[in-house]
C-alpha cells in the first residue's frame, strides 16, 4: 500500500496531478481543497495517499491533510459513494464542513455538490453519523496555516472553469460560477477562483 508520497509537483490539471518521486512519476487524483494548497509547478510536495485496486483499474488518491484521506476513506465505506463521487464531495466542501453537515443533519447543503441528490445525502447522513461523531475540528487556523502561493497560470480563468466542468459542473454553469467569483476578488488565481465559486454555490 501506498500511502505517502514526497516528490516534486510536475503537472497539475484538476483532479490530475503528477508527481515526481526520485524519477518515477505518479499520476495521482486529489479534490480540489487539496488543489488550494499545491505548491508552484517544480516544488515539493508531500501527500497522503490512498490505492484503489480493482479488478480492471489501478487508482492512486492523493490529499494535502491525513484528516482529507481518512474522511475520503470513510465516505467510500458510505453505500453508492465510490471514489469518484468521494473526490467529488471533498472538492465541494471542506473536510470540517461535511462533517458539520452530518451532525447538523444539513441535507440541503449537501445535495449542492455536483453528484449529490437527495436520497443520497440522506445516506450520508445516516451512515455517516455515529462514524463522525468523534470528529473534531482542528484548533487554530490550520488550513490558513498550510496555505502554499500558488503559481500564476497563463489562462486563469479556463483553467477554473475546466476544473468546475471536471467536478459535474455544465460549461456555461462554470463560466458564470467563476466570473461571479472573479467579480469578487479579480487579482485570484485559479484555484482560488475555484474555491470562491464553490463556497459561493454552497452558500
Amino acid at each position: 500500500m501506498i500511502g505517502r508520497l514526497r516528490g516534486i509537483l510536475l503537472e497539475k490539471q484538476a483532479p490530475y496531478l503528477l508527481l515526481d518521486v526520485s524519477g518515477v512519476a505518479y499520476e495521482v487524483q486529489a479534490p480540489m481543497t487539496t488543489f488550494y494548497r499545491l505548491p508552484a509547478l517544480g516544488q515539493e510536495v508531500i501527500l497522503y495517499t490512498h490505492l484503489s485496486i480493482t479488478e480492471n483499474l489501478h487508482q492512486l488518491f492523493g490529499f494535502f491533510e491525513q484528516r482529507d484521506r481518512s474522511l475520503f476513506r470513510t465516505l467510500i465505506k458510505v453505500n453508492g459513494v465510490g471514489p469518484k463521487l468521494a473526490i467529488a464531495i471533498l472538492s465541494g466542501m471542506e473536510a470540517d464542513d461535511i462533517a458539520r453537515c452530518v451532525r447538523d443533519n444539513n441535507i440541503k447543503a449537501l445535495t449542492k455538490v455536483p453528484g449529490i441528490g437527495q436520497k443520497t445525502a440522506e445516506r450520508l447522513v445516516i451512515e455517516l453519523r455515529d462514524r463522525l461523531k468523534n470528529w473534531d475540528a482542528p484548533q487554530g487556523d490550520a488550513h490558513a496555516h498550510n496555505q502554499i502561493q500558488l503559481a500564476a497560470s497563463n489562462d486563469v480563468y479556463a483553467e477554473a472553469e475546466s476544473a468546475l466542468i471536471s467536478l459535474g459542473y455544465k460549461p456555461n454553469e462554470a463560466a458564470k460560477m467563476i466570473a461571479t467569483a472573479a467579480k469578487q476578488k479579480p487579482e485570484a488565481k485559479s484555484e482560488e477562483l475555484i474555491r470562491l465559486a464553490l463556497k459561493a454555490q454552497a452558500s
